[in-house]
């Protein structure tokens, strides 16, 4: 009787759990399969849900929407135009990964030295400059906008990538996770360490480091997700479209062709599926063993 109630239970979790799945993988899957649609069939299936009346007024949903997973013909002219024929959007997608890629990396470099400076030397005046950190991450990015405004125009870096990357990188979210992270560390290997000569560099390069290697992944994974869908700084800190990331420039394709917001929103999509394929045991390794070493 226990192992058919066990049975049934797990059986519940698991249909709970694929159902859950599938909601949010739902989008996803509509998003990629829709590109491959052909115009025609995007527009009998969609258009009507950006219908613009004769006083300019959109109409929303103004009849039922046929949401359909698999297109009744495989079509790349989606993927043919937004790659050869419109620059614009590529052009985009490079501003994103110019935007975003030095802040993942500076970030990371200037967290692990601030991380190990905290984890390793705690002094009272040290605690309270954490705690400081750690108040200035719970606050959300858009209490900070106007204060980092200011600061651009008094340096000058307004309307440039400045503006975006020096308070990105430092941000204080990648401190605070690892130095939890490297709080866990055992501190006899650095005692050990230090009895064999090696200095604060050398522990931090040769032995932080590669223990830290998942939780770097980890955080590199969780920054790079947060810069690449970020909106209101590249619109309040630039005013230049043309170095607008895809980001802010999807919701503009939405309002026009929706057949190119299929394909360009699955091109957009494709460096945050690549770097979790390639870095899902390091998220994990970064998330569950917290410092622990492998004896």
């Amino acid at each position: 009787m226990k192992k058919v109630i066990g049975f049934v239970g797990y059986l519940f979790k698991t249909v709970v759990m694929l159902s859950i799945a599938l909601v949010f993988l739902m989008p996803i899957v509509l998003t990629i399969t829709n590109s491959f649609m052909g115009t025609a069939e995007i527009s009998s299936n969609y258009g009507v849900v950006f219908q613009t009346t004769q006083s300019g007024a959109k109409t929303f949903i103004a009849e039922t929407v046929n949401l359909k997973f698999i297109p009744d013909m495989v079509s790349f002219s989606q993927y043919v135009t937004v790659l050869f024929k419109s620059p614009d959007y590529l052009l985009k997608f490079w501003n994103s990964a110019i935007l975003v890629v030095p802040i993942v990396l500076f970030q990371l470099l200037v967290a692990s030295f601030a991380a190990y400076g905290f984890s390793r030397h705690m002094g009272r005046w040290r605690k309270f400059i954490f705690f400081v950190y750690i108040i200035l991450m719970l606050m959300p990015y858009q209490v900070t906008l106007v204060p980092n405004y200011l600061v651009a125009k008094w340096m000058g870096t307004l309307n440039s990538y400045l503006s975006i990357w020096l308070p990105g990188i430092f941000s204080p979210f990648a401190v605070y996770m690892l130095a939890k992270f490297m709080r866990r560390i055992p501190t006899s290997i650095i005692e050990a360490a230090k009895i064999d000569g090696a200095g604060e560099f050398k522990i931090y390069s040769q032995i932080c480091m590669p223990i830290c290697t998942g939780a770097l992944f980890s955080v590199a994974m969780l920054v790079f997700i947060d810069y690449w869908n970020m909106v209101e700084q590249p619109l309040i800190l630039l005013t230049d479209e043309e170095k607008y990331p895809l980001s802010i420039f999807l919701s503009r394709i939405n309002s026009g062709e929706v057949g190119l917001a299929f394909a360009v929103a699955t091109i957009y999509m494709v460096p945050g599926l690549l770097l979790f394929l390639y870095g899902e045991d390091y998220l994990v390794e970064g998330i569950t063993n917290q410092g622990g070493v492998k004896g």
